[in-house]
């Protein structure tokens, strides 16, 4: 899978996780960039995302990531 359509698949994800289908996602989007994006909500997308791909984050996955680029490279490393 490429990095475009992974990226896209998790636009929807965000778009549906915090229901405004405006909602624009870039590598630097982070936390503090998205209003209602707090620890509750970063495990919904995380849940979501492990559905989508087939995945299984760990722990020490998901502690580092700073951003949505950092998440995106995770999911393609995992589904590598």
């Amino acid at each position: 899978m490429d990095m475009q359509k992974i990226q896209n698949d998790v636009q929807e994800i965000f778009r549906d996780n915090f229901d405004d289908e405006e909602l624009e996602i870039t590598r630097a989007t982070c936390a503090d960039d998205i209003e209602d994006w707090d620890s509750l909500e970063q495990i919904n997308l995380l849940t979501a995302i492990e559905k989508k791909f087939g995945l299984k984050f760990k722990l020490e996955d998901v502690r580092g990531l700073k951003n949505v680029g950092d998440l995106l490279d995770l999911i393609e490393r995992l589904i590598g």
